[in-house]
């Protein structure tokens, strides 16, 4: 009798993948190791949100998540979300607002902002708490992170009242 190593299919940052996984492997393990090495490890239990990724649209922590639970599903990394070349808004307010210091916490930070901005018609700051409120960060006490979001977050609303459309690339 010959063993079959199961697989996962789903749509990663937009194509369509498969990948030969283990029964218990965590979508994190899965997604590293096949080199989308932006999501981080940090706690392992799903309290830090080092490891967020975008899960049909939501905020999740992969290092909880198996893989084969993502079967059919649509997975978007950091990698998905700006260039060096070309970052999004939020990661570009972030580097002008003095608040990446290790930066181990920005690509979970950047994909629940994300979250945030794509599933939210408005930005208050009870909102915008909650979404942010899984991803914690030992360096910065959080002021400049803020204050970079909350400056995504006024310009989009804004941009909204005006009847337009928010710019993903404004610097281009």
């Amino acid at each position: 009798m010959t063993h079959h190593a199961p697989t996962v299919s789903f749509t990663l940052n937009g194509e369509a993948k498969t990948f030969v996984t283990e029964p218990d492997e965590k979508l994190l393990a899965l997604l590293r190791r096949e080199g989308y090495r932006g999501t981080k490890y940090g706690c392992g239990q799903g309290t830090c949100g080092a490891c967020t990724v975008m899960l049909d649209g939501r905020a999740v922590y992969a290092c909880i998540l198996y893989a084969q639970q993502v079967e059919g599903r649509e997975v978007r990394t950091i990698e998905n979300v700006g260039t060096l070349d070309e970052p999004s808004e939020f990661q570009t307010e972030l580097i002008n607002a003095g608040a990446v210091q290790c930066g181990y916490c920005i690509p979970g930070m950047v994909m629940s902002a994300t979250a945030l901005m794509e599933n939210e018609p408005t930005y208050d700051d009870e909102i915008a708490r909650e979404y942010m409120d899984g991803n914690l960060c030992r360096c910065t006490g959080y002021e400049k992170i803020w204050v970079a979001l909350r400056k995504v977050l006024d310009r989009r609303e804004a941009a909204a009242a005006a009847g337009q459309k928010p710019d993903a690339h404004p610097h281009r």
